[in-house]
């Protein structure tokens, strides 16, 4: 048996050695491991590997959780206001563990053929169809998290600007449009980001957004203990406005001599499923939620003496950390307004006083973590269709600066004319998320584990198509309920919000 020459090795920066085999249609290896973004000066650009083995064990639990937490945190209040309590720390809790397995298998497919990145392993495992089916679902995903970034954009900046110059709540003024407030800040902060050669200095924003959800889960938990029910509604008059104000001050105790908490039917939690003809959004948010995929393989490749047991340690505490913080925002944000929460959470808390001043520093907050958070994710989409379209060409500019324009046009225009952020959880969740937790994870597994160390038959192999297999029903299942809910004419209903 011939052995590997130095070219077909990565030598890592603890002298260790790991094998990359070859691809099938480029021997060398040279098109697989081409940068896109390579120095003009002839030295050599700097790669992510030259990184690798100095991210300690809990940074990497950060990172991840990190990666982890997005803007779904926000939906998932509403999404257990539809399913009840139970059923809802049911699902959450089984896709944590499925999120958990699904990890497993990434990291005991990329052992055996020592490939850290998510297309190279669809490369490995079935050629060019492979590295294109997940470069695309890669693709989907994360412009679903652009979309979802940027509709917390155009929902909550005007609350802000409004609560800055105290506008009148329903003023026509320009800058209190949310679709010319999108279009700006894509313009003048996302985009020249985004043009950029290298963000791996945004990584600094990192922590700032993750401290961020954690103000936003202490503010949430507070309120919940601050605001009546039933609440008064701002808008029906600054009398009830402003008395709704003062008895906030009291808690729920008493609400102006009027009804109590406790005798209201409407201020008692639901604990099994209340609407089932919404429950198809509920299964696409939670999944949506716990995507992590793509980054799993990069940051295993910068831990500090990585091992497969010790990632799988992180990734479990990285996803347990989420897990509790997932629950307590839908908890404590449900018990706040019940049945009366509304798919993006931040929004329900305007509608009892759009001037507070702890929900003006959450929703600041907010922004700018996500705001800053959108040129990180539309740097891998770029990569991906690089990687798939044009991995033989050389660094352009002109198609560097195309990308970003097209991509960042879509999505503004995919924000301003979906009708809310469900659209966006619902289609992106029943579609890529179930393929980045569920399918392509087991099929790889069972395509690149050598049948000599782990037949067919075997239990691992075994419980592996069936993990598939639950992926494609979770896919199946959800478009289908989707569709029926658009067809009965509920989705509409779900949208005038």
């Amino acid at each position: 048996m011939m052995e590997p020459s130095q070219s077909e090795m990565n030598i890592l920066s603890n002298g260790k050695s790991v094998y990359f085999p070859p691809r099938y249609d480029d021997p060398d290896g040279a098109l697989e491991n081409e940068e896109f973004l390579p120095s003009t000066d002839g030295k050599k650009p700097v790669r992510f590997t030259d990184f690798e083995g100095k991210t300690s064990f809990g940074m990497s639990v950060f990172n991840l959780g990190n990666a982890i937490m997005g803007s779904g945190i926000l939906g998932l209040a509403y999404a257990m206001a539809n399913t009840g309590i139970l059923l809802f720390l049911f699902l959450l809790t089984a896709v944590a563990a499925l999120s958990s397995y699904s990890i497993h298998l990434l990291l005991k497919a990329s052992g055996i053929v020592g490939i850290r990145a998510y297309e190279q392993l669809g490369y490995r495992a079935f050629g060019t169809p492979g590295k294109m089916a997940a470069g695309i679902a890669i693709t989907l995903q994360n412009i679903g998290a652009m979309s979802s970034y940027l509709y917390i954009v155009k929902s909550e900046l005007p609350l802000v600007i409004q609560a800055f110059l105290k506008a009148d709540f329903n003023s026509d003024l320009w800058y209190l449009n949310g679709n010319y407030l999108v279009i700006m800040v894509s313009a003048s902060i996302i985009l020249p980001l985004a043009l950029m050669k290298q963000l791996g200095y945004l990584g600094y924003t990192s922590g700032f957004s993750l401290s961020c959800m954690v103000f936003f889960l202490t503010a949430v938990i507070y309120k919940k203990f601050q605001i009546p029910c039933p609440f008064e509604e701002f808008s029906a008059n600054s009398t009830a406005a402003l008395l709704s104000l003062n008895v906030s001050s009291h808690g729920p105790e008493y609400n102006n001599g009027q009804v109590h908490e406790e005798d209201d039917p409407h201020c008692f939690p639901r604990i099994s499923c209340s609407y089932f003809e919404r429950f198809a959004y509920t299964i696409p948010i939670l999944a949506f939620a716990f995507v992590c995929h793509p980054e799993v393989l990069p940051i295993y490749t910068e831990l500090r003496n990585p091992t497969q047991k010790k990632m799988q340690k992180v990734s479990n505490i990285s996803i347990l950390i989420m897990y509790c913080m997932y629950f307590l925002a839908a908890l404590f944000g449900y018990l706040t307004f019940y049945d009366s929460v509304e798919s993006e959470l931040l929004h329900t808390y305007n509608r009892i006083d759009p001037y507070d001043t702890l929900i003006l520093c959450v929703r600041v907050a907010v922004l700018t973590a996500v705001t800053l958070t959108v040129p990180i994710v539309l740097f891998p989409v770029r990569r991906a269709i690089q990687h798939m379209l044009f991995s033989t060409k050389s660094f352009s500019w002109l198609r560097h600066i195309a990308i970003a324009l097209i991509l960042l046009t879509f999505i503004n225009m995919l924000v301003i004319f979906a009708p809310n952020i469900l659209g966006i959880f619902g289609i992106i969740g029943a579609t890529s998320a179930p393929c980045l937790i569920f399918i392509f994870p087991a099929v790889f597994y069972i395509r690149i584990v050598p049948k000599t160390d782990e037949p067919m038959i075997s239990i691992p192999k075994i419980v592996a198509v069936c993990f598939a297999a639950l992926g494609v029903s979770f896919m199946v299942m959800s478009l289908s309920f989707i569709i029926i809910d658009w067809t009965s004419g509920v989705g509409h209903a779900v949208g005038g919000h």
